[in-house]
């Protein structure tokens, strides 16, 4: 009989290493998912993992790296904070997109007015519309006790069906015969965040430098992230200790909703271009992933951040040359975090082996 037997602490090795284990699981049973597709697994494996960075297109794909990784590691940072205080955000999708849009609509606002401060602008409005968006589950929490998650996850359909409603109305193209979108922010150089777009850089990198960065200095160097660690780990010795809930709540919840608004933003500033009805691509819940597999640690997001960006490049590429299916990147993507919330089970039991007792 196997039984799950509690650790008199947790395990520092499987901490570091279920990860490890978990992308190398994700790797076997995604090949054999692959293989049931009729598809080489080995192949595909090299093709989503190093073509990217070592095939003969790489001088093209390493750059996207970086156009990937920022949002993912943006969002991820911000969870981050709010999931080691216990305080589950799920709704970044839905913060992402409204801080698209409100940034976007900063920007179109003055278009075609050319002037240094239009790009800042984008930058606030983009930030606080993530952060109001955030605000509504926090407040709830707060005041009512709702929970955060069903609220969170919910606005994310709500959000849609506004991005949906301005890519159709308000912020549509005038020009644009109809089609559904705005204008294209790219061609629009006071709302741009590009720095360099054939090296992939653009103010998201930078923010999402900044932003480990900080998250890093805040839990190790300052006593708020001393509070957010300790409520995480002992919420009752938090409170003895006078760590205020609510508003470890509020600033959880509203950083992670300000990040995921900057990295909307910047996404549709830059690498998307305009605000279109398909706009969000998942980057809001594949960042629960990456936060989870950096182990909620600053310099693990941006690692997990920069494999989970491999995974869509490499998942692109095996779409295209090997005819894989969306789905099969999605759930060989899901299949990471199942393996990796599995295997970290390990972290605090061990297995034992026991033979059944006879009645």
């Amino acid at each position: 009989m196997i039984v799950l037997e509690k650790r008199p602490q947790a395990s520092q090795l499987w901490s570091l290493a279920t990860p490890v284990v978990a992308v190398l699981a994700t790797m076997v049973f995604g090949g054999l998912l692959f293989a049931l597709l009729g598809t080489q697994p080995v192949e595909a494996i090299r093709t989503i993992f190093w073509d990217p960075l070592f095939g003969e297109f790489a001088f093209y794909y390493r750059p996207q790296l970086l156009v990937k990784g920022a949002p993912l590691v943006l969002i991820a940072i911000g969870l981050s904070l709010g999931f080691k205080a216990g305080i589950w955000n799920i709704g970044a999708e839905g913060q992402y997109i409204i801080g698209a849009l409100t940034g976007a609509g900063v920007g179109l606002a003055f278009y075609p007015l050319e002037a240094w401060y239009i790009f800042p602008l984008m930058v606030i409005a983009g930030a606080l519309g993530g952060w109001a968006w955030a605000m509504i589950p926090g407040v709830l929490k707060v005041r009512f006790g709702t929970n955060e998650i069903l609220v969170s996850l919910m606005l994310v359909y709500v959000a849609e069906q506004l991005l949906a409603s301005m890519s159709l109305g308000l912020l549509k193209n005038p020009q644009g015969f109809g089609f559904p979108g705005s204008r294209n922010l790219n061609e629009y150089e006071s709302a741009n965040s590009w720095i360099n777009q054939n090296a992939g850089l653009h103010w998201g990198v930078v923010a999402a430098t900044i932003a480990v960065i900080f998250a890093y200095v805040l839990l190790n160097r300052h006593m708020l992230g001393f509070h957010i660690r300790l409520t995480g780990d002992a919420p009752r010795a938090a409170r003895f200790a006078g760590v205020s809930p609510g508003r470890l709540v509020l600033f959880c919840l509203g950083t992670s909703g300000m990040l995921a608004g900057l990295a909307g933003l910047f996404e549709v500033a830059g690498p998307a271009g305009q605000v279109s009805i398909d706009f969000n691509t998942g980057y809001g819940f594949t960042a629960i992933i990456v936060a989870f597999l950096g182990r909620l640690h600053p310099i693990g997001i941006l690692l997990a951040g920069l494999l989970m960006a491999l995974t869509y490049i490499g998942g692109e590429i095996a779409q295209s040359q090997m005819g894989l299916p969306a789905a099969a990147i999605q759930v060989f993507q899901g299949m990471l975090l199942f393996f990796l919330l599995a295997l970290d089970l390990l972290t605090n039991y061990r297995i034992r082996l026991k033979s059944r007792e006879v009645a």
